[in-house]
């Protein structure tokens, strides 16, 4: 396969917080370029087991053949919203260690020219984490009616000219489709005000197409509720987000599972809690990594700890 570039976003921390132990079960539920999984593949050997989820393959591909000497890896071409069916396939009732999400794009799906994820590279408006599914950018851009784009550009890029840029996408795919992501950038260009910033035009509405074409914020609250349920107690989430919107899912998420009470009436009845927040504030990457690759700097670490089955 061709290179497959890639950068592991806090590995040692993200991993260390797992206090990974020989012997018990962990989930790797973003594999990717496999540096997550293959640190903690070094801590749990021989008896420890680990699967992995990837719904990209070259990912697979690639961490296939990186990790091809550990026997007690399990690597899932499979999404990670599927992780409660899959785990009781493989006879798994609870992760006993921990499970660890790097949630988000890879650097090498950002990077890499055909996949469509930049405005600076021209190539088809694809998007895609999995190119196995038929719907991509492409159909965004071009089938959604102008409320719903402007919706998604609100939502999920927090685009404040989402209005503007609906409206200018309309006005060009009415006189041909719109097929390029340098096409699409120039239409967002000339569609918003010049401000000087450090932010391209285009970050936002790139940022919420991706996020539409691969559903990850609904599929975010998917797994995190789901690990929640697999989780044996002592076991740890180790969770890495790169924008507001993920972090915000996770954070809420986190907290209202850690509270002791979640209804607000007089008489409490809710059931203990069924985790404890590790970190009460994210962590966030070291200057030397941020430094070898920039865009970690935008990443947020949340831990937190099972204290109760479900």
């Amino acid at each position: 396969m061709s290179e497959f570039k890639h950068f592991t976003v806090m590995k040692q921390e993200a991993v260390d917080a797992l206090n990974c132990r020989n012997g018990l079960i962990y989930v790797d539920c973003t594999l990717g370029g496999g540096g997550h999984s293959e640190l903690i593949l070094q801590k749990i050997s021989p008896n420890g087991k680990l699967f992995a989820f990837d719904i990209d393959d070259e990912a697979v591909e690639y961490a296939s053949n990186r990790l091809k000497q550990y026997d007690n890896l399990t690597i899932i071409k499979n999404s990670y919203i599927n992780i409660k069916s899959v785990m009781k396939s493989y006879g798994i009732e609870k992760i006993t260690g921990g499970v660890v999400l790097d949630l988000g794009a890879s650097y090498h799906q950002l990077t890499k020219q055909e996949r469509g994820f930049s405005f600076s590279k021209e190539a088809p408006l694809d998007m895609r984490f999995d190119m196995s599914k038929d719907f991509s950018a492409y159909d965004v851009i071009n089938s959604y009616k102008e409320g719903e784009l402007v919706k998604i550009f609100s939502e999920y890029g927090e685009e404040r000219f989402s209005k503007r840029i609906a409206k200018a996408i309309v006005n060009k795919r009415n006189q041909s489709p719109i097929r390029t992501t340098t096409e699409l950038a120039e239409i967002i260009i000339n569609s918003v005000p010049k401000i000087k910033s450090s932010i391209h035009p285009a970050t936002r509405v790139f940022q919420a197409i991706r996020i539409e074409v691969n559903n990850e914020l609904k599929n975010v609250k998917i797994v995190l509720n789901d690990v929640l349920d697999l989780l044996d107690v002592g076991a740890i989430i180790s969770v890495i987000s790169f924008h507001s919107l993920e972090d915000r899912i996770v954070k809420r998420l986190f907290k209202y599972e850690a509270q002791k009470c979640r209804c607000n009436e007089m008489i409490c009845k809710c059931p203990p809690p069924r985790i404890e927040i590790v970190n009460k504030k994210p962590i966030t990457a070291a200057e030397a990594e941020i430094k070898e690759n920039p865009p970690s700097r935008s990443a947020k670490l949340r831990i937190v700890k099972c204290i109760r089955q479900s």
